[in-house]
C-alpha cells in the first residue's frame, strides 16, 4: 500500500503553512499527505482506467514489493485546517492529460493509439 499526493496539493499545503502557521505552533516536523493509501494493484487499475489501456495487467503477487505500507500521519495538518483537494484519480487524469499535451514524442505516440 502506498500514499500519493498530487503536486499541486503539496504546493498548496506548503503555502498554507507559510501563511497560516507559526513555526512555534507546528514544531520541527509536519507530515503533508493525502490521508489515504491504496493497494498497488488498485493503483495499476486506476491508471489503466484513466489512460484507457485495454490490455491485461499481469503481476506476480508472490514477489516482494518493499515495505507493506507507506503511509503518513497527517493529523497535524488536518487539525490546522488543511486537506488535499485533488483525488488520486483526478490527479492521475490531470497528469496524463499534461503528459499528452506536453509535446513529448512518447505522449504523441500514445495519443495516436
Amino acid at each position: 500500500r502506498r500514499e500519493f499526493l498530487y503536486s499541486d496539493d503539496l504546493g498548496d499545503a506548503c503555502v498554507f503553512l507559510m501563511n497560516k502557521c507559526d513555526y512555534k505552533d507546528i514544531g520541527e516536523i509536519i507530515n503533508i499527505g493525502s490521508g489515504s493509501d491504496i493497494k498497488l494493484k488498485d493503483l495499476a487499475f486506476a491508471i489503466r482506467d484513466c489512460v484507457g489501456y485495454g490490455g491485461d495487467i499481469v503481476y506476480d503477487p508472490a514477489k516482494p514489493d518493499g515495505a507493506p505500507r507507506k503511509f503518513l500521519d497527517n493529523s497535524r495538518m488536518t487539525k490546522l485546517g488543511w486537506r488535499p483537494s485533488i483525488s488520486l484519480r483526478d490527479g492521475i487524469a490531470a497528469s496524463y492529460k499534461w503528459y499528452l499535451e506536453s509535446g513529448s514524442t512518447a505522449g504523441k505516440a500514445v495519443a495516436k493509439k
